[in-house]
């Protein structure tokens, strides 16, 4: 049996029948500020103790500057995340060095403004929007795929903004890229993406830097709209998109208990396990998340 990845997550992992499936897609869904962020550096640092190297943060937020990971990072673990620098022309020299440094954390978008969807957009910023992302693509590949070959096997991806269709937002589309297109595909093929007409001369190097993608984990943070854990519960998943897409489904969310509130996760999905379906409360500290 394939070997379950920790989520770091004190509590978690037991709900999962022992911790998450490597190969698949797990999509954690709250309001902001409900702890995604916490979890999500959690599961990356647990790779320090499996596979002997944290896990990566590709940070989507369409915000002019990026979130609170390092500071997260510092206090929970006493951990520096070496920032990527997205603008930095992509170094194909020496790119398989075992020196070679590509950072813990990419914050992919550095144009400012709030709107990610399609229709609140005008055709102009649309097209504006595309063209940042394809000039970014690079970047992107270069970050993922140069961390996957220094045996990097988890990838969380922040920063989703709540959208009443996935298909319309930047935000998606840059995610269905980078899934596919870079985590799900063959690693000699993201190579030839990244290297084009470079890719002869580095061909040897990357057949000798192959990876085994059924080995990495996603964990993908979306933000909702719905803030109480019931809401998200209820709320219905469409055909085709992400959610319903997704191996594990997360739920985080606020309750009600008499007159006080508090926080409590559900596991709506997870394929090719058992799992304990209550709903289970949990609390934030300096140290992370904590369930039950």
């Amino acid at each position: 049996m394939t070997a379950r990845q920790t989520t770091g997550v004190d509590g978690l992992d037991e709900l999962l029948g022992g911790g998450l499936l490597p190969g698949t897609l797990t999509v954690v869904v709250g309001a902001t500020g409900i702890g995604k962020t916490q979890l999500g550096l959690q599961f990356a640092q647990a790779g320090v103790a499996q596979e002997k190297r944290r896990g990566v943060v590709f940070d989507c937020s369409s915000r002019g500057d990026s979130q609170n990971h390092a500071a997260y990072a510092q206090r929970m673990f006493d951990a520096r995340l070496a920032v990527a620098d997205v603008n930095r022309l992509v170094e194909l020299d020496d790119f398989f060095a075992a020196s070679k440094q590509f950072g813990d954390y990419l914050h992919v978008f550095d144009y400012s403004g709030q709107r990610v969807t399609r229709k609140d957009l005008d055709w102009d910023d649309w097209r504006n929007w595309q063209a940042h992302l394809n000039a970014r693509l690079r970047a992107a590949i270069s970050f993922l795929y140069g961390n996957l070959v220094q045996g990097s096997r988890r990838i969380v991806i922040d920063g989703i903004e709540p959208v009443d269709r996935p298909g319309e937002s930047i935000q998606f589309h840059l995610f269905e890229y980078v899934y596919h297109q870079v985590l799900r595909k063959d690693p000699e093929w993201v190579a030839r993406d990244l290297f084009r007409e470079h890719y002869r001369q580095n061909a040897e190097a990357a057949a000798a830097h192959v990876y085994d993608p059924a080995q990495v984990g996603c964990v993908l943070l979306v933000t909702s709209h719905e803030t109480m854990l019931d809401d998200l519960i209820s709320r219905p998943l469409a055909e085709g998109d992400v959610l319903s897409n997704a191996n594990t489904l997360i739920y985080m969310g606020k309750t009600r208990n008499g007159d006080r509130m508090g926080r409590s996760l559900f596991v709506a999905k997870h394929r090719g396990s058992a799992c304990d379906e209550r709903i289970v409360p949990y609390r934030i500290d300096d140290r992370g998340v904590h369930v039950g």
